[in-house]
């Protein structure tokens, strides 16, 4: 027991225990009932004597008590027990003049689960003396009562399953946990239920061992940046599987990949070092462009003095108008740039700033 309990805990979303059903007994059936009853009244009064009131109450309560037992126990063994137990209270009662009513509510209670709505995405596999009969759905269709019964409800919309790999060791024995998903859908109903025991289990537990799989023939870089090739390969791992169960995968997803922890900041601190590379090649780069355009530049200026002159006296003029008024200069530079004459300029070009500003005052 202990060993099963363990096998299904690997299994996040294992169906639970369900009780198995021979019809599907609703509101559809209900309204049968009803049908039934009040034919059965109608003829017992109009033909065999009329029905006391009292009696009338307890069979109504009786009615709807046996449709509740119904929707919880679907089972064709049910119905019968219930028709012997109305027999038998009746006989026990002595209610001889009531059997034309009681035989109508026995037909209804018989013919009432035989009536079957299915809903639009659901197909309803019909066993026949154990025997598949044939897939039902979507709408209203009919079954022999006690000889067919409703093997299985099928949801033909696309369903997701999720599942994980515990301390999966990759290609570079780097053990990893890994949460995925599945989504998948039943295109043949009758394989489905005919050809596997649960479906859903069998799908979980093929998904965990095609994940395995996967992580075991791929290095952890690999299972880190290209996901989309590991959900393709556990995706046709998969397909071909259950291709014969009647369902499709349509698509595998990796949702989250966990890595021990010391490993996680080794790859950070490679990570780092590797973008740090990247930035000092880039600023190396940048210096050996710079440096070529200062050669070309040194081209031009080399054969033009002049050029070189104002290159210089355009410079320090910048730089007295954006920093500051003081700047430090070698005397050879005083002296090559005629800086006196640029000091000129700057502070000619400030005096008629300043009297522009004085003559708009006024």
């Amino acid at each position: 027991m202990k060993l099963g309990k363990n096998r299904f805990n690997r299994i996040k979303n294992v169906q639970g225990y369900s009780l198995k059903k021979d019809f599907i007994f609703n509101v559809f059936s209900f309204m049968i009932l009803a049908i039934f009853f009040g034919i059965a009244l109608l003829v017992q009064n109009l033909f065999f004597g009329s029905v006391g009131s009292l009696i009338m109450g307890k069979t109504a309560g009786s009615i709807i008590a046996a449709g509740i037992i119904l929707m919880l126990v679907p089972l064709w063994s049910a119905v019968i027990l219930m028709v012997i137990l109305i027999w038998a209270g009746m006989m026990a009662a002595e209610l001889t003049g009531l059997y034309p009513m009681f035989a109508i509510i026995s037909m209804g209670l018989i013919l009432a689960p035989a009536f079957q709505i299915i809903q639009e995405w659901d197909k309803a596999v019909i066993l026949r003396l154990g025997k598949f009969r044939k897939v039902y759905g979507p709408g209203i269709f009919f079954i022999v009562p006690v000889i067919d019964r409703i093997a299985m409800e099928i949801d033909t919309r696309i369903r997701a399953t999720d599942f994980t790999a515990e301390k999966t060791l990759t290609k570079d024995t780097v053990p990893v946990h890994v949460d995925a998903l599945a989504f998948w859908m039943i295109w043949d109903a009758q394989k489905a239920v005919l050809e596997v025991e649960n479906f859903l289990e069998a799908i979980t537990l093929s998904a965990q061992t095609a994940l395995r799989a996967s992580i075991g023939k791929n290095k952890l870089t690999t299972l880190l940046s290209d996901k989309e090739f590991i959900c393709n390969e556990i995706q046709q791992m998969l397909d071909e599987k259950t291709n014969s169960w009647g369902i499709s995968i349509m698509s595998v997803e990796i949702t989250d990949i966990v890595i021990p922890e010391n490993l996680e900041d080794a790859m950070s601190k490679v990570a780092q070092a590797e973008r740090e590379k990247e930035s000092r090649v880039i600023l190396g780069s940048a210096e050996v462009e710079i440096a070529e355009k200062f050669e070309k530049a040194a081209e031009r200026y080399k054969d033009n003095p002049t050029a070189l002159q104002l290159r210089a006296m355009n410079m320090a003029y910048e730089g007295l108008r954006q920093k500051g008024s003081l700047m430090v200069l070698p005397s050879s530079a005083l002296d090559s740039m005629n800086i006196g004459a640029t000091m000129g300029m700057a502070a000619l070009n400030q005096t008629n700033k300043i009297e522009k500003e004085l003559g708009g005052d006024k």
